[in-house]
């Protein structure tokens, strides 16, 4: 996987032993550490690790499909109601979201010349897919891993994500498992507690 030897990279020039990883960055991290015995701390937020196809991917060829004749508010809809991370979008039906976020788009904002617009990373979403079709049913190889590894996730997160937590957590040799209370899947994101999640991180990574 290319972005576990981006990641070895990383490790090398920095020296850097500990990691942490969000959502499908959780994947790229637990994979890291099976492969570079420097890791010896990991802390996963609800990995997307599917478990006898417990990761919901059926809406893919829909967003696909939207990606490709350019509704990329579509295809957003799409993919946030397939995925059930964020609950607001559970609520409304399509015919309502996609025209809000049309025109959301479209809003200026003070934002750095240089920043990438939101549209262009829509499409970026299948590359997140492509790991977690990748690393499918792999649980059992982690029971090699040697890093101490602290699982994290939100009570109010899909159920999928729970599922791959309780597995990691009966299959990893040194696994501490911690779940947040009021927290969903953007925990650790500026919209969720970034504060929470970052108190039980340096905990984690200040213990002896």
């Amino acid at each position: 996987m290319r972005e576990v030897e981006d990641v070895q990279a990383l490790v090398t020039a920095s020296g850097a032993s500990r990691i942490f990883g969000l959502s499908s960055g959780a994947l790229v991290a637990l994979r890291a550490a099976l492969a570079t015995p420097a890791l010896d701390r990991v802390a996963l937020y609800e990995p997307p690790l599917s478990v006898d196809g417990s990761a919901p991917v059926d809406w893919l060829p829909r967003f696909d499909h939207e990606i490709a004749t350019g509704r990329t508010a579509s295809a957003l809809v799409t993919a946030l109601k397939g995925l059930q991370t964020e609950p607001l979008f559970g609520r409304f039906p399509r015919f309502v979201l996609a025209p809000l976020l049309t025109v959301g788009s479209r809003v200026r904002r003070e934002v750095p010349e240089d920043a990438v617009p939101a549209a262009a990373l829509i499409p970026t979403l299948r590359f997140d897919m492509r790991i977690i079709a990748e690393m499918a049913d792999t649980a059992e190889e982690y029971a090699a891993l040697r890093a101490r590894v602290l699982l994290l996730g939100g009570v109010k997160s899909p159920a999928y994500l729970g599922v791959a937590l309780k597995k990691l957590a009966t299959v990893l040799p040194d696994a501490q498992s911690i779940t947040l209370p009021g927290l969903g899947h953007s925990g650790p994101e500026d919209d969720g507690a970034p504060l929470v999640v970052a108190e039980a991180l340096r905990d984690f990574f200040a213990a002896r």
